[in-house]
């Protein structure tokens, strides 16, 4: 699964996409934690996801941008063979 963050530019928007397209419960909110234990223990991810087009959310939210490139490695470590990776 593809996710293109084009236009995404704050930690709201960011994990809103997130809610949408990877079926989070109603109660996921902007929170980093709340978007690890969803794609770990609540929703089935895709066996690969790839996030387009984020070099905009990457200069908008540098310190948001930082925590989700650590997320993405510890869930690469602790998730395999399902990965998340930037494009």
């Amino acid at each position: 699964m593809t996710l293109d963050l084009t236009g995404i530019t704050s930690k709201t928007a960011i994990h809103q996409l997130f809610k949408e397209k990877l079926g989070f419960e109603e109660w996921y909110g902007p929170s980093w934690d709340a978007f690890w234990d969803s794609v770990v223990a609540i929703v089935e991810m895709p066996p690969v996801l790839t996030l387009t087009n984020w070099e905009e959310f990457a200069r908008s939210c540098p310190r948001d941008m930082e925590i989700l490139r650590r997320v993405i490695q510890d869930y690469n470590q602790e998730m395999a063979p399902k990965r998340m990776m930037l494009d």
